[in-house]
């Protein structure tokens, strides 16, 4: 008798015991861990896609795509369910194995792409990743402030705009600026070629009254410069501030850069990081995104969706020629280090 009580006892602890799992994997938190730079989403969607598919999203920023990358090698691909960063980043993430290949079917909204945004150097045919945002190198300006017709680059340096224009901080957009009028690539890896774009910015020092990164559109709307090379996302709140501002597809060529999303190679919760994907992915969710972002729209059926007011600058204009657009991609050490001289140079001549 001792023995079958035994042998019952030992039975309701074994159901106990499936039981315990069976309820614990049932209540088990649904989870997406998502990286990026602060503030990339409106809360109105964040909010709506756990509402729809009950994924409490877990937002965890990073300032620069270096902190990203080196936190991604620190995890070996886990930690995170789904990143967001730049182009050039992505391709050292895609490099060293830290980004998983993208099963598209499990995206329904995939075809929403616009393939304008897709096959490009970081991913050439599309493996890992799905653009979330574009942008490209513009000039505003305001004509009450300006007495020369820009057209492109070049007009920057003409002598009526001393003390006048301020630019962006980032050294390769600027640089680069230099180059294109020179008629070079962004990309060049010669170093004779990358100094004499430092000589060339050097004309342009006395014009220069400001280089941030941060708000420079502010600068612009106060009148206190006439002039600026801004970020897309500057452009948007210019223009919708003050719609007289112009602003300048540069004739030199226009240099644009993507934002893309990517699933780690070990991703906690990849089914998480597909659904996250496919919400965004929908025209009237991707609308709010981008209204939201100020950058290019890379979804082409959200942009029906777009306000009118933000429509303009949201989208590529139709006369732009895309086979004159050029990324800036990594580039060799010895060809980054001369950048890095020339910029220091220039900021040094701007007074920065």
């Amino acid at each position: 008798m001792k023995r079958i009580l035994a042998l019952a006892m030992a039975a309701l602890l074994l159901v106990g015991t499936f039981a315990g799992c069976s309820n614990s994997s049932q209540g088990e938190k649904k989870e997406l861990v998502l990286f990026t730079w602060e503030g990339m989403f409106p809360q109105e969607v964040l909010d709506g896609f756990t509402e729809e598919t009950g994924i409490e999203v877990t937002y965890a920023n990073f300032d620069f795509d270096e902190t990203m990358l080196a936190k991604l090698e620190t995890a070996k691909g886990g930690e995170y369910d789904l990143v967001i960063a730049d182009d050039y980043i992505i391709e050292t993430v895609i490099q060293e194995g830290l980004a998983q290949e993208l099963d598209t079917s499990k995206l329904e909204n995939y075809g929403s792409i616009n393939p304008v945004y897709q096959g490009q150097f970081f991913d050439p045919e599309d493996k890992y990743t799905v653009p979330y945002g574009a942008g490209v190198q513009t000039i505003v300006y305001d004509p009450n402030l300006v007495d020369v017709d820009i057209q492109g680059y070049a007009d920057l340096w003409d002598a009526s705009l001393k003390d006048n224009v301020g630019i962006i901080g980032s050294f390769r957009v600027i640089n680069g600026m230099a180059l294109k009028v020179m008629g070079e690539s962004y990309n060049t890896e010669d170093a004779a070629t990358i100094e004499a774009a430092g000589q060339k910015l050097l004309e342009l020092a006395p014009n220069i009254r400001l280089i941030k990164d941060d708000n420079t559109q502010d600068d612009l709307l106060s009148g206190e410069v006439g002039a600026a090379v801004l970020y897309t996302s500057q452009v948007t709140m210019a223009k919708i501030a003050n719609p007289d501002l112009k602003v300048v597809f540069p004739k030199e060529g226009i240099g644009f850069g993507i934002m893309a999303q990517f699933i780690p190679s070990n991703a906690p919760h990849p089914d998480s990081a597909y659904a996250f994907m496919d919400y965004i992915l929908q025209p009237e969710v991707a609308a709010k995104c981008y209204e939201h972002l100020g950058y290019y729209c890379t979804n082409k059926d959200a942009e029906q969706y777009i306000s009118e007011e933000y429509r303009d600058f949201l989208t590529l204009p139709e006369d732009i020629d895309t086979s004159s657009m050029e990324m800036i991609e990594n580039i060799s050490a010895d060809a980054m280090e001369v950048h890095q001289r020339v910029w220091t140079e220039f900021k040094s001549a701007c007074g920065q």
